[in-house]
């Protein structure tokens, strides 16, 4: 059967499937699991032209049972890469479609033969792999209430600190999922999860070290959950490994935590006209890859090749692949990576909608932008994906900038850039951007208003893992980046960061309280903004890399969550973080459905109803009511000399606070089960008893009201 794509098991056998528009022959290759480990394929089996092919689709069927047994294609036709032909009779291809692919078996282990790319092969699926959900379901919270934590695998337990019993792995993260519930976090985006090659940038560097694909930004097959991120790695042909990802889910969901993940559908691992023959290339390099006229590949994403999102067969791959996480692996959304060039037109060619309706007029050159792309038309009005979660980082490496533009159907989210610099440069007290900032804590409605979109359709965040640390930025204005090998030209240059006054991590008492202070002055600003708080793993404790800002290379502590140190920092940054979290959570006015309006929302000066939106104004305060008429003040001063700000008069009632995070933990954060709250919070009665404040330099705070009663 021509459909569905891939290897398809029933009880009488299984059906293979795949697609080359260019391809002479094909010759479906099986391997038993010794025979690949020794590159030697154990059964070839050409396909008819006549009877195994319909249309651009090779197929056959194979009755019988294949337990441990994998698979892979090899395709003839011509070899000439000035034409955008890869064809080589001599490769064993990977299917794209494979559910599982069998390769290395331990994670950053070079075979016997020091090959970086061992041959790969895709899992033959059998008819009766069920797995026990549990009665597993969709969580499905509503956007506005999400709080987002950005996770890499490995790295959540590697650490020696984390004594786990599978360090690095799906199992070792499920047994470190009670701290992402105490943290407060209700959704976890997973950093590249599909099977990647660990070993693709294996070589020394400047130290010494050999530098690996940590990130996983570098697919090599879509539909796999990477094998060497499980506890069994590739055994049981691979099923263990889906099954762990599996387990992650519902374990996650179990503890009311939603599952993103991050996927790359902007490039492959297979590289530019260098690099390897893997899949895509090999069965039709012309329809997966932008090409150019002389067989070059368009590289929009910075990576050596662009893949061809907008093909009719490419989108088609990716409905299928979004379809399967969500139906097979019960993920709750994605977040695309450069997903601008999923919005790029494949080719010289009259683009039509999914539905045959002419979008953009005449014929345009690859690669041009569009505003109703077909692939992102297909993923929003699919039935399946319509109702998750959709994140797009809506720039890529070719300029294309779609930041609060990116086509959206009123459903796509977007990786809000322009929020982590406002905020950047209003914190360490650039001058010019108040009123920036202040659209930034009302959700960009300068960004998302228009096309009726809603404050949770911006992801806001002040770091990723590109770029500095939390720790980092408030530590470093400089980039330190020389231990990946590149003389430091690699990472962004433009971090604006501020290193409170010396640079690097020895420096004075003051200038480290200072540094705490600012820190939780980000954090405090993440989790009062409308729209949806992203945190970047191990900022909750001040996780530093050392101001490398690039770690893509380091298998090690810099991409390590360090748990001594969480513990360590467990009383003071992670607790106020911790509490941070809560009161988000509690307060329904920080996390509205719409845009504020002047009913809810009212902005002020070091004056109440005086807000000063000058190019020197350093500080900026607003008061929320809720629903039940509750108000919260909130205020942030970052000029470096102190204010006395007047506070809103409410009569018959009386400000408290809450936050001040000029005070050392644990009076950053006046919880009700700090001993001594009454006694802190009698040191400033006397201000607040007149309707006034004393704020520090660099400082925010948080203030609730309640009846004089």
């Amino acid at each position: 059967m021509p459909l569905p794509f891939g290897a398809t098991a029933n009880e009488v056998g299984v059906n293979f499937a795949v697609y080359s528009g260019d391809a002479s022959a094909a010759t479906l290759c099986l391997f038993t699991l010794s025979d690949l480990t020794k590159n030697r394929v154990t059964e070839e089996i050409p396909l008819d032209p006549v009877i195994n092919k319909t249309g651009s689709i090779w197929h056959a069927f194979l009755e019988g049972k294949f337990r441990d047994i994998a698979y892979g294609y090899k395709f003839d036709g011509k070899f000439s890469p000035e034409e955008g032909l890869y064809f080589d009779n001599s490769r064993v291809i990977l299917d794209p479609y494979a559910k599982a692919v069998i390769s290395r078996g331990e994670y950053g282990i070079l075979g016997t033969d020091g090959n970086c790319w061992p041959q790969m092969a895709g899992m033959v699926p059998l008819s009766n792999s069920e797995f026990d959900w549990e009665g597993d379901l969709p969580l499905r919270y509503p956007q506005k209430d999400l709080i987002i934590y950005e996770m890499h695998v490995r790295g959540y337990t590697k650490h020696d600190s984390s004594k786990v019993d599978f360090p690095g792995t799906y199992i070792g993260a499920i047994q470190k999922l009670d701290h992402l519930k105490e943290l407060g976090v209700n959704c976890i985006e997973l950093m590249p999860c599909q099977e990647f090659n660990e070993l693709e940038y294996f070589n020394s560097s400047m130290h010494g070290q050999n530098r690996m694909n940590c990130w996983g930004y570098s697919t090599i097959n879509f539909f796999s959950p990477m094998s060497r991120y499980s506890s069994a790695g590739t055994a049981n042909s691979g099923h263990d490994a889906i099954n762990e990802f599996k387990m992650l889910v519902r374990e996650a969901h179990k503890r009311g935590i939603e599952v993103i993940i991050d996927i790359v559908f902007n490039h492959t691992a297979e590289g530019n006209e260098n690099g390897p023959i893997l899949s895509f290339r090999g069965i039709d390099n012309k329809t997966y890859y932008m090409i150019g006229p002389k067989g070059e590949f368009y590289n929009y994403s910075g990576c050596g090749n662009t893949f061809n999102c907008n093909h009719p067969i490419v989108r088609r791959f990716i409905k299928d692949c979004m379809r399967y996480w969500v139906t097979e692996m019960h993920v709750d959304g994605f977040r695309f990576d450069l997903a601008s060039i999923m919005t790029r037109a494949s080719s010289l060619w009259d683009p039509v909608s999914t539905y045959g309706r002419q979008v953009e007029g005449d014929l345009l050159t690859m690669g041009t932008p569009l505003s109703s792309p077909p692939v992102i038309d297909i993923i929003s009005n699919d039935p399946f994906l319509r109702g998750v979660k959709l994140i797009a980082e809506a720039w890529d490496a070719g300029g294309l900038y779609q930041v609060g533009r990116f086509p959206h159907w009123g459903i796509w989210s977007e990786w809000n850039g322009q929020y982590r610099d406002v905020v950047r440069q209003f914190i360490k007290g650039t001058d010019g951007f108040a009123g920036a900032f202040a659209k930034c804590l009302c959700g960009s409605p300068n960004l998302y208003q228009e096309g009726g979109r809603r404050p949770w359709n911006s992801i806001n965040f002040v770091c990723a893992h590109d770029g500095f640390t939390l720790a980092d930025l408030v530590t470093y204005n400089n980039k330190n980046n020389f231990a990946n090998g590149e003389d430091n030209r690699d990472g962004e240059n433009h971090n604006l960061s501020w290193n409170c006054g010396e640079e690097g991590e020895l420096a004075s008492l003051s200038v480290r309280r200072l540094r705490k202070r600012q820190m939780r002055n980000f954090f405090l600003c993440l989790m009062v903004s409308q729209g949806v708080p992203m945190i970047h793993m191990g900022d909750e404790y001040g996780h530093t890399k050392a101001g490398n800002n690039n770690t893509y290379c380091h298998d090690n502590y810099l991409n390590y969550f360090q748990w001594d140190r969480k513990e360590e920092a467990s009383s003071d940054f992670y607790r106020f973080c911790r509490l941070m979290t809560q009161f988000r959570r509690e307060c329904e006015s920080l996390r509205l459905n719409d845009f504020p309006t002047a009913k809810r929302l009212q902005w002020h000066g070091h004056l109440p109803g005086a807000p000063d939106w000058s190019g020197t104004s350093r500080f900026v305060a607003f008061s929320l009511i809720d629903a039940l008429k509750r108000e919260i003040y909130i205020a942030f001063n970052t000029s470096h000399l102190p204010v006395i700000v007047t506070l809103p008069d409410r009569p018959g009632f009386r400000w408290e606070s809450l936050v001040d995070t000029a005070k050392p933990a644990p009076y950053d954060f006046l919880s009700d089960d700090l001993h001594d709250k009454k006694t802190v919070t009698e040191q400033v009665a006397h201000f607040l008893n007149s309707n006034l404040y004393p704020m520090l330099s660099y400082s925010s705070i948080i203030l609730l009201l309640y009846p004089d009663s």
